[in-house]
């Protein structure tokens, strides 16, 4: 019966062989000419994506480190034993580039409240003056009175600046604070070799056991643009 439909099968439907192969012949060229012409389309899509890709990533932050050498200031003879704990927000704003730096501790002292605000300009230029990291003295002053929202009253004193056993020295305003912080650290730590926030530390208040240079250090690298 098998036989009979194969033959049946053959009667009715003749092979062609010839036509066969020829098909096929022409369809492998067909692939063949296709596989060529797209896969270098596909080559050069990926390539592409792959460059708008790396093009569009984020530059990683660098990371927030106080150099060695942060200012060019150097030793005072006065040593400080307290130091009150202060927490403080880092900056956000975008700040525009020709006033940064001033912009910078602007607005890090507008978000602590401190009547240092106002001075913002005047401690960049003398932070320049005696070539001193322009956020020593606004990280020290956070450290020490969270920048002068506890401070002996009238003394216009934030940097622990002189007080001692004896007393406690006392300003006759914020910027003459200001002038003579930023010139006894010039003069008596960075030019007698003491140029790292640890090294101001040893001498500065040497029995805070790490705790003062970590805080500001912390609050110098909140000041960044």
């Amino acid at each position: 019966m098998l036989a009979l439909i194969s033959k049946l099968q053959l009667f009715m439907f003749p092979q062609e062989p010839q036509k066969q192969k020829d098909f096929i012949f022409f369809k492998n060229i067909t692939l063949l000419v296709v596989f060529f012409l797209i896969t270098p389309i596909v080559i050069a899509t990926s390539f592409f994506s792959l460059f708008q890709l790396r093009s569009k990533e984020v530059p990683k932050t660098n990371k927030q480190v106080i150099a060695n050498k942060i200012i060019n200031s150097s030793k005072s003879g006065i040593s400080v034993y307290a130091s009150l704990p202060s927490v403080s927000s880092g900056i956000s704003a975008t700040i525009e580039a020709g006033d940064a730096r001033v912009a910078v501790i602007n607005e890090f002292l507008k978000k602590n409240n401190s009547e240092l605000e106002p001075y913002s300009e005047l401690i960049v230029t003398t932070a320049d003056k005696y070539d001193l990291d322009y956020r020593l003295i606004v990280a020290i002053a956070q450290k020490e009175s969270g920048l002068c929202n506890v401070i002996p009253p009238g003394g216009y004193n934030c940097w622990g600046w002189g007080i001692h056993s004896a007393g406690t020295l006392g300003f006759d305003s914020y910027e003459e604070g200001i002038e003579t912080v930023s010139r006894g650290l010039k003069e008596n730590y960075y030019d007698l070799g003491y140029e790292t926030v640890d090294d101001i530390m040893s001498k500065y208040t040497p029995l805070s056991q790490g705790t003062w240079a970590e805080g500001v250090s912390l609050y110098m690298s909140q000041m960044q643009f």
